[in-house]
């Protein structure tokens, strides 16, 4: 017998004002969500998936407008004939919304616990004392730990995960029927966003509600989602069930994105990712065929003067391409060839660029209260902590870890922007002092970075030239003309034409913008360059690109990076060596390949399981930490990582420090099991995985 549909969404038409005309920003949407469902909606930034998620609870700005024409049901109530009032009783009990940003849909001076009873008193009835019980009640469900004192906190005291779970407590207290979730986990590491996944599809399975997960994350539409819609430009390129899509695409669109995230395990020595060439259509001149034909891999005449319908398949799907059955029968195929595996990395010693030893940095904080009153001096904050590594020339050393482990740290100590409390770096055997300011103008040369955010990190009032410009001549020692030369010699480096010399950041979209700060790194030929998560922001199309010019930039300069990422795929793809970094300490270092087969240091293999695959047949481990990293004010005895170890072995854990254990091959793990017996239980749940 089939579920009942709760949301039916048909011929959905999105327009916003703009300058004095209307733009059409969702084109046709059609959707069919039952109970206990889960429909992921997926697509590049500005494919329409925020708007249709704003038009369903009726909550678009104010310069939007649903079309005439479009109908929205909801458990067969026809929405956009509704009023605001009539559709703020939805929102307080039938039909909830998770956005992205927790910090900012939580109030600041009122404690959670209060914020949620208010919820229960104001939709529910309920007097102050069975709301209070109801938000103890509520935490507990949403697994935070120790809900009875989580209810007397504020925000600020939560972590990421711990606000996450309080707004997803706030959304389900009302036990609605419909949870529409905005890139919920965006913003989460991969630790926490595993648990928080395996939350939502618990308690939308215990409630029997549907929900509407909007994402960029193909991986955790795998995990969680039953169903898939794949948005392009405002309209629908696919839509089907998760299995059929993901494991059997027949659009192209819906192949390019598969193929531009990069597998476990994939490294750049076995080829280049597959990237979705060029941006997509302007919404002032939309193509008059396909949107997506520009792009397309597959396009011919056809597409750029037919617009394809949205065709059903004879398994039950939806498809937008004129040459979907080609696809499907396997006489076009547009998917490339895997290469063969190769060595990952060549074993071989070259010369060392980067040494840095017992580097340490202790950030002094005020007496609290209590400390004051009985006189002991305030316990700093250990970011860092005795960390030893080194890079070698045109080399990538990978680091990764959750937020709070010290990687943005460490990467502020090397690059001189924060002052070190102890250690030593050496750049080409040359000790460098340790604040930027007292740095040599060529160890500056030498030495660059590449931010996270390069919207903030661009200065919007320079041009791009001016930006790239400015290095070649304070660092490179070049006279204006030769400098405006290499500007179009670097630009045309990072596949950017000429002319966006004469741009300015806010002309730019996010892709485009990181080409250029990677530009403006490479502009004084440095020998290390500094990569702080320098794709995380991107969707997967564009961080593809972004992955394959800094594999072939480093191959071109021989140039070394330091990689800062919290995906490990990532990270493995252009890392030749990876270092595990918790609470400032490193606990695993080897080669890229070998940290993805047993044995791995513990918190290693949860990083490993926690990573979110875009395979809807692949069986994880689902190892799961519990509770947040503790506080580098107040680090755990022993070894660092045993209130959250599945692994521990018993109180040699929390009282030692662990030793480090070398395999002979290059590879050291921070731990109290041997290397033999950590190979054995790891290997043991790789053949379990396997075989099921």
């Amino acid at each position: 017998m089939d579920k009942e549909i709760l949301l039916h969404v048909e011929n959905l038409n999105v327009s916003y004002r703009v300058n004095g005309g209307w733009l059409r920003a969702v084109r046709d949407f059609h959707a069919q969500i039952r109970r206990g469902d889960i429909c992921g909606i997926v697509g590049e930034s500005g494919s329409g998936k925020s708007t249709v998620a704003t038009a369903i609870i009726g909550y678009l700005s104010d310069n939007g407008r649903i079309e005439k024409g479009s109908s929205i049901r909801f458990s067969g109530e026809e929405l956009t004939t509704k009023g605001r009032l009539a559709m703020q009783s939805l929102w307080g009990t039938q039909i909830k919304l998770v956005p992205q940003n927790p910090a900012a849909a939580l109030n600041p001076s009122i404690k959670v616990g209060e914020q949620l009873a208010e919820i229960a008193r104001y939709h529910l009835g309920m007097n102050r004392h069975d709301a209070r019980k109801a938000a103890v009640e509520m935490f507990g469900k949403v697994q935070l730990a120790d809900p009875e004192s989580v209810v007397f906190r504020y925000p600020h005291e939560l972590s990421g995960g711990m606000q996450q779970r309080v707004v997803i407590a706030m959304a389900l207290i009302t036990r609605p029927r419909l949870l529409i979730l905005d890139e919920p986990t965006t913003g989460l590491d991969v630790t926490t966003e595993a648990v928080i996944l395996d939350l939502i599809r618990d308690l939308i399975d215990d409630m029997q509600a549907a929900a509407l997960y909007i994402t960029h994350n193909l991986g955790v539409v795998a995990q969680v989602c039953d169903q898939v819609i794949v948005m392009y430009a405002g309209e629908i390129m696919a839509d089907g069930s998760v299995k059929k899509v993901f494991i059997e695409p027949i659009h192209p669109y819906t192949i390019g994105l598969l193929n531009s995230i990069p597998k476990l395990g994939q490294s750049k020595r076995q080829g280049a990712l597959q990237s979705i060439e060029g941006s997509p259509p302007s919404l002032k001149n939309p193509p008059k065929g396909c949107v997506f034909a520009q792009r397309c891999p597959a396009a011919v005449e056809k597409c750029y003067t037919e617009k394809p319908e949205l065709e059903h398949t004879h398994e039950g799907r939806l498809v937008r391409c004129h040459r979907w059955q080609e696809i499907h029968s396997g006489v076009l195929d547009i998917i490339p060839e895997t290469q063969a595996d190769v060595e990952q990395v060549e074993r071989l010693e070259r010369e060392s660029l980067l040494k840095v030893e017992n580097m340490t940095k202790h950030f002094g904080v005020r007496r609290s209260l209590m400390e004051v009153i009985q006189g002991k001096k305030p316990a700093p904050i250990r970011a860092v902590d005795g960390v030893n590594f080194g890079v070698q020339k045109g080399r990538t050393l990978g680091l990764v870890g959750e937020s709070g482990s010290g990687k943005t740290t460490l990467s502020r100590l090397i690059i001189g922007l924060t002052e070190r409390t102890d250690g030593e770096i050496e750049l080409m055997k040359i000790k460098i002092r340790s604040n930027v300011r007292e740095r040599s103008a060529d160890v500056l040369a030498q030495m660059q970075m590449i931010f996270q955010n390069p919207q903030n990190s661009l200065n919007p009032y320079l041009t791009v030239g001016q930006q790239i410009r400015r290095p070649l001549m304070k660092l490179a020692k070049m006279k204006h003309d030769e400098a405006a030369q290499e500007v179009y010699r670097l630009l045309r480096a990072v596949n950017l034409q000429d002319d966006y010399a004469s741009r300015f950041p806010g002309e730019l979209s996010g892709g485009e913008k990181q080409r250029v700060a990677i530009a403006r790194a490479f502009a004084s030929n440095p020998e290390l360059i500094i990569c702080d998560e320098p794709v995380s922001a991107l969707d997967v199309s564009v961080q593809a690109a972004v992955l394959n010019l800094l594999a072939r930039l480093q191959e071109d300069r021989d140039t070394a990076y330091i990689f800062i990422s919290h995906d490990l795929a990532v990270v493995g793809y252009l890392a030749d060596y990876i270092a595990v970094m918790y609470l400032g300490q490193l606990f695993e270092v080897g080669y890229g390949h070998d940290l993805f087969e047993p044995p791995y240091h513990p918190y290693t293999e949860a990083l490993i399981s926690a990573i979110p695959v875009p395979d809807p047949s692949h069986v994880s481990q689902r190892i799961r930490l519990q509770g947040d990293i503790p506080s580098p004010r107040s680090l755990p005895t022993g070894c660092r990582f045993h209130t959250r170890c599945p692994r521990k072995i018993g109180a040699i854990c929390e009282t030692e420090d662990p030793p480090w254990r070398d395999d002979g091959e290059g590879h050291f793990i921070r731990c109290h099991i041997p290397l033999e017996d950590l190979q054995a239980m790891q290997q043991q749940l790789v053949m379990a995985e396997a075989s099921s």
